[in-house]
C-alpha cells in the first residue's frame, strides 16, 4: 500500500512521498493545517513519467487513448498535435455539471489530498506544477466548489473532479475566508495563475476516485470514534436498566471468536470495571436482545468496518487515473482503474453496518423511557406534568427509519453512458454521499443515547457506576444538564452533539 509519509520539517511542512500513510496521519493533516509540499523523489517521478510522455507523443504515429484522440465513445477520433492542450481544456470545462448542494470543506480538502497523492506517484503524465497548484489551493485554504451530484463511479469521479480543478485553469468557483467568489480573480490576486494543460493532463485530473475514497476516508474517521462511543453508551445503558454483564463473559466469546465480539465484550467489562450497579444482585434472568447482544451486534459493526478500512486505504493508494503510463517498461495501457466498484461495495456496505449501530442504540433507548425496572416513565420524575424523554426517543426512531431508506445499496445499480461505450458503472459516488449522511444521522442517535442514558442513571446513582463513567457523566454534566422537568429537549441534544464532537472516547485498556 502507497501514500503520503509525512515527514514533519522544521516549519512543520509535511513532504508528500511515495511511501504508505495511515488514517490517523491524515486526521492529523486535516486538524494540523500543515502545509503540503513534494518531496524531491516524488517531483523526479512526475518529471520522469511527463519527459517519457513528450517523447512518445512526437516518436509514435498510432493513436494513444485519451492523450491523441477524443474520451469515451469519441475514442477513435484522433486529435492533431496542436491541439491537444485544447482537447484537455475542454475535457476539464465539459465535465464540469455537478449538480447539488457543495459538499462540505473536510471532503473538498481531503480531495485535493488524494489526487495530489495519485498524481505524484508517477503514472499519469502530468506536469510538476499542476500538482502543486493543487497543493496551493490547500495550502491556502482556497477550497473549490464541488457539488454533491453528478458522479457514476466510472470513469472515476468525473464530475465532481472537473469542478475541483476548475481554478487551475482560472475559472470555477471557490471558498476563501468563507465566501463563495469566482476563482479567477482571487487566484490571480494570490499570485496562482492559470495553468496551460499539456497532453493527458486533463484526463489524468478527472478520471480518478477521489470524490468517493474522500468520502470513505471521512466516514471512517468519523466510525472510528463513533464505535468507542457506542460501546460507552451501551455500557451506560445497560448500567441504567440494570442489566447484567453475563452476555459480555469471555467463555461467550471464545466459542464464537469473531474479533470485533470478542474486543467489544472486552470494551463493556473494561468500562464497567470497579461499578457497584453492574454486580447488584436481584437482576432479571435474562435481558433484552439490545442489551444482552450488544458483542454481537456491535461486534460485527467493528469487523464490517475494518473491512472496509482495509479497502479504502489500499485505493487511496493507488493510481486510479487512465489511461496509465509505465516510463520503465515503455508502456501506455488503457484499463479501468477508475471503476469504483471496490468502493461502491464498501460504502454500501458500511452504511449498512452504522445503520444497525443506530438501530440497536434506539432500542436501547426505547427500553429506558418504557418505565421498566423501576425507571420511572419518560425518564422525569413527574410524567404526565412533564412529557420528559418520550419525543427524543421519536427523533431518534425517525433518524433510524431515515438510516434504513439510505441503506438501499448503490452498487446493484447501473446506468449505460457515453454511447455505450461506458456500458457498466458502479454508482460508487451515491453509495459515498449516502453512507455520509448515514454516519452523521448516527452521531445524531447516539447524542439522544447518551442524554438519555445518562439521565436514567442520575435514578440508579451515578456514584454507585464503575469510575470510568462517572468521570465522563461528571464532564458530560457541565454542557448537558439533568432533566428536572421539560426544557427544550433540542437544545440539550445539540449540546450532547457538540460534547461527541469534541471528545475522543478513549477507552480503558
Amino acid at each position: 500500500m502507497h501514500i503520503v509519509i509525512p515527514t514533519i520539517m522544521a516549519d512543520h511542512t509535511l513532504y508528500i512521498t511515495p511511501a504508505p500513510i495511515t488514517f490517523e496521519q491524515i486526521e492529523n493533516m486535516l486538524a494540523n493545517n500543515n502545509p503540503l509540499a513534494l518531496s524531491q523523489e516524488s517531483i523526479e517521478r512526475i518529471e520522469k513519467c511527463r519527459n517519457y510522455l513528450d517523447h512518445k507523443i512526437d516518436a509514435q504515429e498510432d493513436p494513444i487513448y485519451g492523450i491523441t484522440t477524443g474520451f469515451g465513445s469519441l475514442c477513435n477520433r484522433t486529435i492533431s498535435k496542436d491541439d491537444l492542450s485544447q482537447l484537455q481544456v475542454n475535457l476539464v470545462i465539459s465535465h464540469a455539471c455537478g449538480i447539488g448542494q457543495p459538499v462540505e470543506p473536510a471532503i473538498v480538502r481531503l480531495m485535493l489530498i488524494l489526487k495530489a497523492y495519485g498524481l505524484s506517484l508517477g503514472h499519469s503524465g502530468v506536469q510538476t506544477v499542476t500538482v502543486q497548484r493543487l497543493l496551493d489551493l490547500y495550502n491556502n485554504n482556497i477550497l473549490p466548489e464541488v457539488r454533491q451530484l453528478g458522479s457514476l463511479g466510472a470513469s472515476g469521479d468525473l464530475a465532481p473532479l472537473a469542478h475541483l480543478v476548475l481554478p487551475l485553469l482560472g475559472t470555477g468557483k471557490v471558498y476563501y475566508q468563507d465566501k463563495l467568489q469566482a476563482a479567477a480573480p482571487l487566484i490571480d490576486q494570490l499570485g496562482f495563475p492559470a495553468i496551460t494543460l499539456k497532453s493527458k493532463e486533463g484526463l489524468a485530473l478527472l478520471n480518478g476516485t477521489q470524490f468517493m475514497s474522500a468520502h470513505g476516508v471521512l466516514v471512517l474517521l468519523k466510525a472510528f470514534k463513533l464505535l468507542r462511543l457506542a460501546d460507552i453508551t451501551a455500557a451506560i445503558s445497560l448500567e441504567a436498566f440494570n442489566g447484567r454483564i453475563d452476555p459480555f463473559h469471555s467463555l461467550i466469546q471464545q466459542i464464537r471468536p469473531h474479533p470485533g465480539q470478542i474486543e467489544t465484550a472486552h470494551n463493556i467489562c473494561a468500562i464497567l470495571q470497579g461499578s457497584a450497579l453492574i454486580n447488584k444482585p436481584g437482576k432479571a434472568v435474562q435481558d433484552p436482545y439490545s442489551f444482552r447482544c450488544i458483542p454481537q451486534v456491535h461486534g460485527a459493526v467493528k469487523d464490517t468496518v475494518k473491512h472496509a478500512a482495509e479497502v479504502i486505504l489500499r485505493e487511496i493508494n493507488s493510481v486510479t487515473d487512465n489511461p496509465t503510463i509505465f516510463p520503465d517498461e515503455d508502456l501506455i495501457l488503457s484499463g479501468g482503474n477508475f471503476h469504483g466498484e471496490p468502493l461502491a461495495f464498501v460504502l454500501d456496505f458500511i452504511a449498512i453496518a452504522l445503520a444497525e449501530l443506530g438501530n440497536i442504540a434506539e432500542r436501547r433507548l426505547y427500553r429506558l423511557i418504557a418505565g421498566q425496572r423501576g425507571l420511572p416513565e419518560f425518564l422525569v420524575a413527574h410524567p404526565g406534568l412533564n412529557s420528559g424523554f418520550m419525543i427524543p426517543q421519536y427523533a431518534a426512531a425517525s433518524v433510524v427509519s431515515q438510516n434504513k431508506q439510505l441503506c438501499t445499496p448503490a452498487s446493484v445499480d447501473s446506468i449505460t453512458s457515453s454511447n455505450e461505450q461506458e456500458d457498466h458503472v458502479s454508482m460508487g459516488a451515491n453509495a459515498a454521499t449516502k453512507a455520509l449522511r448515514v454516519i452523521k444521522n448516527l452521531e445524531s442517535i447516539l447524542a439522544i443515547e447518551l442524554l438519555a442514558g445518562c439521565q436514567a442513571l442520575e435514578f440508579r446513582g451515578i456514584e454507585n457506576t464503575s469510575p470510568f463513567l462517572q468521570a465522563i457523566i461528571n464532564e458530560y454534566r457541565q454542557k448537558v444538564p439533568y432533566v428536572q422537568d421539560d426544557v427544550l429537549m433540542y437544545e440539550l441534544i445539540d449540546n450532547s452533539l457538540e460534547f461527541i464532537h469534541n471528545h475522543n472516547f478513549y477507552l480503558p485498556e
